[in-house]
């Protein structure tokens, strides 16, 4: 049974090779991941990770990929079983992070889905009841859910700033203090796509598990906004 969710960032800079190291935002987002990894592995060892991508896919522990299209041939693998020898270059962003996060804080095999960005959220609400169903059962299972805010906060935009964003991600980021379903899952799927909002379906994913799990939630979370997107941190456990 889901009996804790970590909702995090998936920027490659979590990846120290990336960064060359002495970037102080990098390596605040980096340190607030792997905190939030390392208790969801410590309580939880058995993780499903949700995120989106334009490969929308299952992929299970024998996977191995590697951050080389973003600069760096550092090879991840989904568990103990992954050859690393044949890391997937094509492997999506939220499965690599999902690797190097395993690897860092020491966790079981994993099991990552990736579903497309611009999943309805009804659709994303079904999902998530049957991931719920997938893991009922006597053993805790954690769920990693990845996923940026908006890329359009400010001067260091990705894209040209957007003063929709801002509401936005405050919407989200007290919904995830709240452990508000509704309000995570009202988010709208056209605007959350003009902000570049990559992780939009899997909060609503998250949403429609923590749903079908029923039961009394209580959460931690923080937003910031290093490099002009929206770095979303939760830890939901249920009571």
């Amino acid at each position: 049974m889901i009996r804790r969710a970590a909702v995090l960032p998936h920027p490659p800079l979590i990846v120290p090779e990336l960064t060359g190291g002495g970037d102080r935002d990098a390596d605040a987002v980096r340190a607030g991941c792997v905190a939030a990894a390392r208790a969801l592995a410590e309580a939880t060892p058995r993780w499903c990770v949700v995120g989106a991508g334009a490969r929308p896919g299952l992929f299970g522990p024998e996977v191995a990929g590697t951050f080389r299209g973003y600069g760096v041939d550092v090879r991840v693998g989904l568990g103990a079983s992954a050859d690393l020898a044949f890391a997937d270059p094509d492997l999506p962003l939220p499965a690599l992070v999902a690797g190097w996060l395993r690897a860092e804080v020491g966790a079981g095999d994993v099991t990552v889905r990736i579903v497309p960005f611009d999943l309805p959220p009804a659709d994303c609400a079904a999902l998530g009841a049957e991931l719920a169903a997938e893991l009922a059962g006597d053993d805790p299972v954690g769920l990693l859910v990845l996923g940026d805010g908006s890329h359009r906060h400010g001067e260091r935009a990705v894209g040209r700033p957007d003063d929709r964003a801002g509401d936005f991600d405050d919407t989200v980021a007290k919904a995830l203090a709240a452990v508000d379903l509704d309000a995570l899952s009202a988010l709208d799927p056209d605007l959350a796509a003009e902000l570049g909002a990559a992780g939009r379906a899997p909060w609503q994913v998250l949403a429609g598990a923590v749903r079908a799990t029923g039961g009394d939630w209580r959460a931690e979370a923080r937003m910031s906004v290093p490099f002009g997107v929206a770095y979303h941190f939760a830890t939901w456990v249920a009571g």
